[in-house]
């Protein structure tokens, strides 16, 4: 498998904000998201048993499965591994490729249709948690909004997470505008990035 880096931290963002966790990122999408900040580019083979023992090094219960795209790579077999090792394994997809096969304890669907189109149609319908990328520019440019692109799918959390554009000024409007969204539609949580707040991986 392509192994990007394998790392421990804190979960930044969702339903699980503030978790010591065990990242294991993977290399390579097949999505270009204009905002994607994970080089995909850089990597490392390594098998099954190398990431479980990897992960291992570290004493926190709870995985990650990032990206990239992690669906692309990961096995049934490695998410038994993990379990075998007693551990929490959540992933964090695009929902472009299916994953109930992979019986994952936690999956946080990131879809990108409306940035994207067609390409990036989901196909997991059912996760834990959806979280979207808050992009009035992007729900208008593809004549939808969070409450249609929620319809979609079967969730009890939902989350907002405001663009990170690169951009100091743009940010902060869009933190705005994702704050008032919530008020105004309370089903709604706001999800931020807090690893880049406090300074952390």
């Amino acid at each position: 498998m392509r192994i990007n880096e394998i790392f421990y931290s804190l979960q930044g963002e969702g339903f699980f904000t503030g978790t010591p966790a065990v990242f294991v990122r993977f290399s390579g999408c097949n999505l270009r998201c204009p905002f994607c900040d994970t080089n995909h580019k850089a990597f490392v083979r390594m098998s099954e048993e190398e990431i479980v023992e990897a992960v291992c090094r570290f004493p926190a219960r709870h995985v990650v499965l990032t990206g990239g795209e992690p669906s692309l790579q990961v096995t049934p077999r490695l998410v038994d591994l993990l379990h075998m090792a007693n551990r929490f394994v959540a992933m964090e997809t695009n929902g472009t490729c299916p994953v109930d096969s992979l019986s994952l304890d936690w999956v946080t669907l990131s879809p990108k249709h409306y940035f994207l189109g067609k390409i990036a149609a989901p196909a997991v319908l059912r996760p834990n948690e959806l979280k979207l990328v808050f992009s009035p520019e992007a729900f208008a440019a593809a004549h939808t909004d969070p409450e249609v692109i929620a319809a979609t799918f079967q969730t009890t959390h939902l989350f907002l997470q405001p663009c990170d554009t690169g951009d100091e000024t743009k940010n902060r409007l869009l933190l705005q505008q994702a704050v008032e969204y919530c008020k105004s539609h309370p089903h709604w949580r706001l999800s931020l990035q807090t690893h880049k707040y406090i300074g952390i991986e």
